[in-house]
């Protein structure tokens, strides 16, 4: 008689499983038997996510009745189970992990969203983000500007402390910014290469729909901040300004703040781009301290075309901006109020004579022709670093010793004992603005040819007189200020031209009072005409013809509060902004994007008019992806995997290429997992709804008009079709890879 072998076993496990951490204990009893040679199988089964998971029958089968084939059955059996408990536990870990101070983290994000919620019921979000948008951009100016201070302060103080020795005062003038050039040229091209030169170009065409990521990361944005402080440390001897490197890095906190907005509304926000739009006017706002004019900015140079849904949210950010500005001012005792940036003491009972308005006129013209002068060198010199072999190799890859020769040379030549005595060069940037905007007359007077104010000590240093000297200022300045625009480092170039502008308005308003008050032309009785007024026109004038722009008018009369030459400097601007622009000239930042290839099309079509009548259908690419109305399973999957377009168009058939509008790629998505969940083989109209294209065009459609169409409508998405037959497809990056193919022509 068979013997009967009995085996049993009893497992206790316990699991944590879920969130609040509480224990389930589990026993697990199974016995199995074997009685006259027949075979008594079972599972051990063991709950883990709401899923059993087995251990198979066969690994339970007790076919040898020895005691040895016993042992190894349940060493086989307990292996099982430890391998079991093990990925179980992995699975709970990963699934649900430990995390510290719970109670407090959940009561923190329930506050959150109360505050969300009280915050909504006022404005919406997007308002709050403008707000920090401002305060933000305000606060790194202010940051900007009181470390560039310390640092020129501090050159000037050991400048001073040399005093008596020639040779260690040279070496301290001109080694001090060639090392800070040097250093801001090698960090920025080592960190982010994006984050050198002025910024202004590459957010225009960003604004325009080109996405171009790496100009909006976070490494750019300290790269950029922290390489602009070394060029402005520099002082007037490189003479650059930091208006257009700021407006770039107010648009990577734009940038931010937007995505951040986005993911506090739980949503994608509508004003993300809006938000950009936003941040150039704060940029220029949080410099200066001037709203309006960093509004009117935006709207003229940053788009090509300005929504009216914008005007609102600009202003408001920008005061913010303006605001906060102008308050760390008077926190750090730059200044007692909210006042103007500099201070002018500009007669009101008669702020300029009738007749002064032709001179005016005059000016602008001037100013109009000089920056076509100073354009063309512009233009030449960017050519010159793309196409000289020499300078191309050094520029690709000795950037630091390109910039430090370069500044050493520009800072020998302004050095206080060589020729720098005739520019003012111990003057740093806003120094030499305020003494250009200065009301009193500097030319020798009959009657009080013993006074003189501290700006004319400054400009007439080594005895000459102020006419040779401000002459002498602007033909070094012209050519030093182009050679310095190829410095490869964060720098911008719209403060230098205002400064120069000034300094033609101050050599003409010089020559009038002197002529005025020797009473040289006859006939002419001005008792007293006020130079400053002459140099804030010109100031305006030859800025808004370098940039193509009115917007140095308000930005004039925002920073020094002198409404009474509102008319005088407009006219100035206009009839300098009218010679400038004859003959289509591209602009400064337009000359930027041409020399860089950027796909910013009103800018190309400066440089190559033939572009406004290149049709789109000439230039469309090859193997974009449409499907047929009854495209199966297999297909859309296809297309799916080989398309990344949110808009795919749908045809009637393969042969006709009939346009019948386009389906969403996530409808497609869905198209997949219903045919999947079904086992049916369905068709595409049958399931997914096609949408009408509301707006198509032609092949013979310009790229100018095709642009603007995508700019204006908002599409992301433009079929083009010749007679109702689909030819083509234009999205952004196709946009942009025409742009760049026709830019490789120029």
């Amino acid at each position: 008689m068979k013997g009967i072998y009995q085996c049993s076993l009893r497992v206790n496990i316990s699991y944590a499983f879920n969130r609040d951490c509480s224990i389930i204990s589990m026993l697990i009893s199974q016995q199995g038997s074997v009685t006259n040679g027949s075979t008594v199988q079972s599972h051990v089964k063991i709950p883990t996510d709401g899923n059993s998971a087995s251990i198979p029958k066969s690994k339970l089968n007790c076919l040898d009745r020895s005691p040895s084939s016993e042992a190894n059955m349940e060493n086989n059996i307990q292996e099982q189970l430890n391998q079991l408990d093990t990925s179980h536990n992995m699975n709970l870990l990963f699934l649900d992990p430990w995390r510290p101070c719970r109670g407090q983290r959940t009561a923190i994000k329930g506050w959150l969203v109360k505050l969300r919620l009280c915050l909504a019921t006022l404005c919406g979000i997007e308002w709050y983000g403008y707000a920090a948008l401002g305060i933000s951009t305000a606060l790194l100016s202010f940051l900007m500007d009181f470390s560039v201070t310390k640092l020129i302060r501090a050159h000037l103080w050991l400048y001073m402390k040399l005093e008596g020795n020639v040779l260690l005062q040279f070496l301290c003038w001109t080694l001090y910014p060639a090392c800070l050039c040097a250093f801001a040229s090698s960090f920025s091209h080592n960190i982010c290469p994006f984050s050198t030169g002025s910024g202004i170009p590459e957010v225009r065409t960003m604004l325009n729909g080109i996405e171009m990521p790496h100009y909006l990361s976070l490494t750019n944005m300290f790269t950029k901040f922290l390489g602009l402080i070394c060029t402005l440390a520099a002082g007037s001897t490189v003479f650059l300004g930091k208006v257009g490197p700021f407006v770039h890095l107010s648009t990577m906190l734009g940038a931010y703040l937007g995505n951040l907005c986005s993911l506090t509304q739980g949503k994608k926000m509508k004003a993300e781009a809006e938000m950009l739009v936003v941040a150039s006017a704060v940029g220029v706002a949080s410099c200066f301290g001037a709203p309006i004019s960093g509004v009117l900015f935006s709207v003229e140079v940053m788009s090509s075309h300005f929504a009216l849904r914008h005007y609102c949210p600009c202003f408001f950010s920008a005061a913010v901006g303006a605001l906060t500005f102008r308050l760390f001012s008077v926190w750090s005792g730059d200044g007692e109020t909210l006042g103007a940036l500099f201070k002018t003491n500009f007669p009101t009972a008669l702020p300029f004579y009738p007749l002064e308005i032709v001179l005016f006129a005059f000016l602008g013209l001037l100013c109009g022709a000089v920056s076509c002068c100073y354009l063309f060198c512009h233009r030449w010199i960017l050519r010159l670093t793309k196409t000289n072999p020499f300078l191309l190799k050094v520029l690709m890859t000795e950037k630091g010793l390109y910039s430090g020769l370069v500044v050493f040379f520009l800072a020998l030549l302004t050095f206080p004992y060589s020729a720098g005595q005739y520019m003012a060069s111990k003057y740093t940037m806003k120094q030499l603005l305020a003494s250009l905007l200065d009301s009193k007359q500097w030319s020798p007077q009959s009657h009080n040819a013993s006074v003189q104010t501290e700006p004319l000590l400054e400009w007439s240093s080594s005895g000459i007189s102020v006419f040779h000297s401000l002459a002498f200022f602007l033909l070094m300045k012209m050519w030093m200020l182009v050679l310095a625009c190829t410095l490869p480092l964060p720098a911008g170039y719209f403060m230098p031209v205002f400064v120069y502008g000034a300094a033609i308005g101050r050599l003409l308003g010089e020559g009038v009072a002197y002529l005025s008050s020797t009473e040289r032309i006859s006939g002419l009785q001005w008792k007293s005409v006020n130079p400053g007024g002459y140099a804030l026109a010109g100031a305006a004038a030859f800025s808004g013809a370098a940039t193509h722009t009115l917007s140095p008018v308000l930005l004039a009369v925002e920073l020094t509060g002198q409404f009474s030459h509102a008319v005088p400097i407009l006219l100035c601007t206009l009839l300098a902004n009218a010679l400038a622009r004859h003959g289509n000239r591209p602009s400064f930042y337009d000359a930027l994007s041409i020399s860089k290839r950027l796909p910013h099309l009103p800018s190309l079509g400066k440089a190559c008019p033939r572009l406004s009548s290149t049709p789109i259908g000439q230039n469309l690419g090859t193997g974009w992806v449409r499907l047929q109305k009854a495209a199966g399973p297999a297909e859309v999957q296809l297309a799916v995997n080989t398309c990344t377009d949110a808009q795919i168009p749908v045809v009637d058939s393969h042969e006709s290429q009939k346009l019948l509008g386009f389906v969403l790629r996530s409808e497609l998505q869905m198209f997949l997992r219903h045919c999947s969940a079904q086992g049916m083989e369905e068709t595409l109209d049958e399931v997914c709804c096609i949408h009408p294209a509301s707006v198509m065009l032609s092949p013979h459609t310009t790229v100018e008009e095709a642009y603007r169409v995508l700019s204006l409508s908002g599409a992301q998405s433009l079929f083009v079709a010749d007679k109702g037959r689909l030819v083509g497809h234009v999205t952004w990056a196709e946009m942009k890879r025409i742009i760049e193919s026709l830019a490789e022509e120029i």
